[in-house]
């Protein structure tokens, strides 16, 4: 079973907390499962991660300088998009059944608004 923080349990755990302005998701067991890939697909062909690593890294660098609507900036996408499908299946977390339910409903409250207490009340004198 769930606790109200972990609202999603698998296949990739999502917790969730209240922020002063929102929400905090923590993706941090899917991060962990994008890490192992980039590993695994590193002991596969290091040089050739390595290779397109540096190459992403210099059209970020480039799509920076050029604008939002260069050439390096569509190249940049277009590669960072090719090493997601392949090492995060597209970034995509997917949450089944009833956890989406679960999900929506620990984020309705948060969202719900939440008293300010008064300088009295929070023990000011």
């Amino acid at each position: 079973m769930t606790d109200d923080r972990t609202p999603v349990d698998g296949p990739f755990r999502i917790h969730v907390d209240a922020a002063p302005v929102g929400a905090r998701l923590d993706v941090s067991h899917y991060l962990t499962s994008v890490l192992l890939n980039l590993a695994a697909a590193a002991e596969e062909d290091g040089e050739g991660l390595l290779a397109d690593l540096v190459e992403l890294a210099e059209l970020a660098r480039s799509a920076a300088h050029q604008g939002s609507d260069s050439h390096a900036t569509h190249e940049r996408d277009e590669r960072a998009a090719a090493l997601l499908a392949e090492v995060a299946d597209d970034g995509v977390i997917p949450v089944y059944g009833a956890q989406v339910g679960r999900l929506a409903e620990r984020l309705r409250v948060i969202a719900a608004p939440r008293p300010v207490p008064s300088q009295r009340e929070a023990g000011a004198a």
